[in-house]
Parts: structure tokens; sequence; C-alpha cells
């Protein structure tokens, strides 16, 4: 009846990639792009553009000014002037948007502030370009 389950499970590529790989920490202040994948918190200041297979998260002490920022997953607990695409938003009780959010799942807590317009939609295409194995094999040839 309670039989222990033999066969070993893969881990997702989704649980993989909602792991923080990269901070940048609340001291430092960068210009420029994120791109790439895996998952980026942010404490400190950032302006430039952020495209991330992955998450992006911005933390109580985080700003971010960017275009667009494009990811699978943006959580935002800090303060982010621009607007965002990705399949899922989530906006913190200490968490500012300035900008448009086009999402597929999209939660706030209370206390949270948003100035800009939320779309949702059934699918989001994020437009991240070939994956990166793909890249690193057509370089190659």
């Amino acid at each position: 009846m309670f039989k222990r389950n033999t066969q070993q499970t893969q881990p997702s590529t989704v649980q993989a990639v909602e792991r923080i790989t990269s901070v940048l920490g609340a001291g430092v202040i960068w210009q420029g792009n994120i791109s790439g994948s895996g998952g980026v918190r942010i404490e400190g200041a950032f302006e430039g553009q952020v495209a991330m297979r992955g998450i992006l998260v911005v933390g109580e002490t985080g700003r971010v000014t960017c275009e667009n920022i494009r990811a699978n997953t943006v959580i935002v607990a800090g303060a982010v002037r621009g607007n965002i695409l990705a399949q899922k938003v989530e906006i913190r009780a200490t968490g500012r948007i300035w900008g448009d959010v086009v999402t597929v799942s999209f939660a706030t807590e209370e206390g949270a502030f948003l100035r800009g317009q939320v779309t949702m939609e059934d699918a989001v295409e994020l437009d991240l370009g070939p994956e990166p194995a793909e890249q690193t094999a057509t370089s190659n040839q």
C-alpha cells in the first residue's frame, strides 16, 4: 500500500533557473545590460537593460531603472522604473513600480505600489534569443 517510489525524478529546469546565481550588492551602482540564464538579485542600483532566462529579484534596497525588463519571473521588493514583461510578476509590500506590466501571473502584497497598467495575457513571448547551449554550439562552427 505504501511502497517507496524507486523511480528517480529529474530536477526540472524551472527549479534550476529559480535559484539566485548572482547578486548585485547594496553598495554597488551598475550601468549596462544583464542577460543570460539563472537568477539575479539586485540590492544596489542598476540602470540599463535586463533580459533574463530565469528570475530577477529586486531586493528592498534595490533600485532598477530601465526601459524594459524581460525575465521568466520578476519579484520586486525595491523600486523599478520601467516596463516589465514576464511570465510571473510579484510585487512585495515594500515594492514600488513605475511602469507597465505584461504578464501571465500577477501577485501583489498589501502596501505594494504600482503606477502603470497591468495587462494579463494567456502567454507572454519574452524573445530572449536562443538558449545559451545553442549559442555555444552555433558559435563553434
